[in-house]
């Protein structure tokens, strides 16, 4: 039982020091411009750019189109604006966090982003964009996400799966505003 034990933890020591590992090389690529933590989602929504930036810049209805979000309070008095700070309760897999953030970017009816301060702490951007005035609107979501222990890895980790959420929250999105456009609010 003793060697049973004594296995079990230079086994689990092993793969502790060769994530670190991995951690280190993944973050020295990263600040080398040769590996990019980065979760990158976008659509195409038939709506004129201010309509999605409605939707968008909505923060109390956001948990709709996101539905991995719930729990949102704002922390800050309105207008909002940069410097607007909130948290909501974020839940992935089964695993919830508190998620205070604070607005980064306010850039009607372009671009929002902001800054994660939680234990999963990086940075979001939705920038919309539109071919023509009044044609369908671009959106591009992008987020950086670590979580405290081998940060890099967790990035690399969570990225596949928080792409498809992403994506789907997107889905979402696009449905809210053309509910939004036919009255249906």
């Amino acid at each position: 039982m003793k060697r049973l034990v004594r296995e079990a933890l230079a086994l689990a020591g092993f793969v502790v020091g060769m994530t670190g590992l991995a951690d280190l090389v993944l973050a020295r690529l990263a600040r080398a411009g040769l590996h990019d933590p980065s979760i990158r989602v976008a659509t195409e929504i038939d709506a004129p750019i201010d309509a999605v930036w409605e939707v968008v810049a909505d923060v109390d209805r956001q948990p709709e189109w996101m539905t991995e979000m719930s729990d949102l309070r704002m922390l800050t008095d309105p207008p909002l604006g940069v410097g607007s700070r909130g948290e909501a309760t974020v839940t992935v897999a089964g695993i919830s966090t508190t998620d205070p953030v604070t607005i980064s970017v306010f850039e009607p009816p372009r671009r929002f982003g902001i800054v994660h301060e939680g234990r999963i702490h990086g940075d979001g951007l939705i920038a919309l964009a539109s071919r023509a005035p009044g044609g369908p609107t671009i959106v591009a979501w992008e987020e950086r996400l670590f979580p405290p222990v081998f940060p890099y890895v967790g990035a690399a980790v969570m990225r596949p799966v928080l792409r498809r959420i992403f994506q789907a929250d997107l889905a979402r999105l696009a449905t809210m505003v053309a509910s939004r456009r036919a009255g249906g609010d």
